[in-house]
């Protein structure tokens, strides 16, 4: 089952990212400590099927729940995914499959089913309790940042952390990219302040304006940015928030992330 839910060339990136394993002082520790690979077919599993922790198949799998979740809190807070995704971004633009020239950003609601952090009534769903993904991609659709948010924050609050979010995306000679030259974006965003701030880094912003019948054409650029989102939300566990840490969800996030930009790099070959 480790082979089906990580395969060897995304065990071989995460691997040598993983924390060492605490130190066992005990003469009689106890259980041997379950496999990385294995906790980490669990963490998949979950994030693939949307199944609850405490249902994880331990005999198929070769992880409980438990274990699966301890290690995702651990791993999360070491930074493992943050790490993960940007590595994989820069062997995307050394093969040339990354376009940082233009990129588009957007957000999209998704419905949490239990109190937490980044947890907030929101304005599309009737006020139910909701949070906010928010994602910057290329002009392929590869996600390069992404934030969480309460359901009831604006869009363009997440334009210049978002922006702030991308890694210093190395792979070619020169300095790392670390910012795009034009930035697309739909009518949630026209606002002449960050339009202002974004020239100020550098970036032509490319948004709609309110008002002005559709039809700019910028829409032929900014499609990606939706199909970013259908490929993050075919992760199951995804589509409804489930976990009460914010910094959990974030973390399947960042891993799903990384997962799309694996994918790109098979194709590629």
């Amino acid at each position: 089952m480790h082979a089906d839910l990580v395969p060897e060339d995304l065990w071989e990136r995460v691997a040598p990212l993983l924390p060492p394993a605490p130190k066992r002082r005990h003469r009689h520790p106890g259980r041997p400590r379950v496999p990385n690979r294995a906790a980490l077919a669990g963490i998949l599993y979950v994030l693939r099927t949307g199944v609850a922790w405490h249902d994880v198949p331990a005999k198929t799998v070769g992880c409980s729940g438990v274990t699966a979740w301890r290690r995702l809190r651990d791993w999360t807070a070491a930074g493992v995914w943050t790490r993960l995704h940007a590595a994989l971004l820069t062997e995307l633009r050394r093969t040339d499959l990354l376009d940082l020239d233009d990129c588009a950003v957007d957000g999209s609601h998704v419905r949490a089913l239990k109190r937490g952090d980044l947890v907030g009534p929101s304005p599309v769903d009737r006020a139910r309790s909701g949070s906010k993904h928010h994602v910057i991609v290329d002009r392929h659709g590869t996600p390069l940042a992404v934030t969480l948010t309460r359901g009831n924050r604006h869009d363009v609050t997440q334009l210049l952390p978002l922006l702030d979010a991308i890694p210093a995306i190395r792979g070619l000679r020169g300095r790392p990219r670390r910012r795009p030259r034009r930035l697309f974006a739909d009518r949630g965003y026209d606002f002449d302040k960050y339009r202002r701030l974004l020239r100020k880094r550098g970036i032509k912003p490319m948004i709609a304006r309110r008002g002005i019948a559709h039809g700019s054409g910028f829409g032929k650029v900014r499609w990606v940015v939706g199909r970013a989102f259908a490929w993050l939300h075919q992760f199951k566990r995804l589509r409804t928030r489930y976990e009460t840490r914010a910094d959990l969800h974030l973390g399947l996030l960042q891993l799903a992330c990384s997962i799309i930009c694996l994918r790109k790099l098979r194709t590629s070959f």
